[in-house]
């Protein structure tokens, strides 16, 4: 069962390892802007190609309907 983790799983393992070792490492990547905290620097790697296509559209639409009502 070991072998069908995906990345991802083994990424959040070597994580809680980690954080296990050195509880105060945590706060440095919250202040350094850690990568795969929930921060902003790898949204598009999460969200698959879908979701990017769905979040540029969002933002065109939005964009389209700004310019409608307030120009």
């Amino acid at each position: 069962m070991d072998s069908k983790r995906t990345a991802k799983e083994n990424g959040e393992r070597a994580r809680q390892k980690e954080l296990k070792n050195n509880p105060g490492g945590s706060l440095r990547d919250g202040v350094d802007g850690g990568a795969g905290n929930g921060n902003m620097t790898d949204i598009a790697g999460d969200m698959g190609w879908k979701g990017m296509v769905l979040l540029i559209v969002l933002l065109i639409a939005g964009y389209v309907i700004y310019q409608l009502f307030f120009s």
